[in-house]
């Protein structure tokens, strides 16, 4: 399902921003599989998903709730 994060400028700038992770996730997955995944592996709490299609790869933006913030994830990710 989540195949690897996505990092850029603008991705760490709506990290710290919007509270907001960025996946590349497949094709085929549907937003509510994403969403139990990536609460089951980061044992977090998911407000919401929003998906993007963009040159043949879908990417999954995982926004957290307020007590969870984003760039704790990213930091034990590695990603910041």
């Amino acid at each position: 399902m989540i195949k690897k994060f996505k990092t850029s400028e603008k991705v760490v700038r709506i990290i710290e921003l919007e509270n907001t992770l960025v996946v590349e996730v497949g094709l085929r997955d549907p937003k509510d599989k994403i969403k139990k995944e990536f609460q089951e592996m980061f044992k977090v709490n998911v407000a919401r998903i929003n998906t993007l299609i963009k040159d043949g790869k879908k990417y999954a933006y995982i926004k957290l709730n307020e007590k969870t913030p984003a760039i704790d994830v990213a930091t034990k990710m590695g990603l910041i």
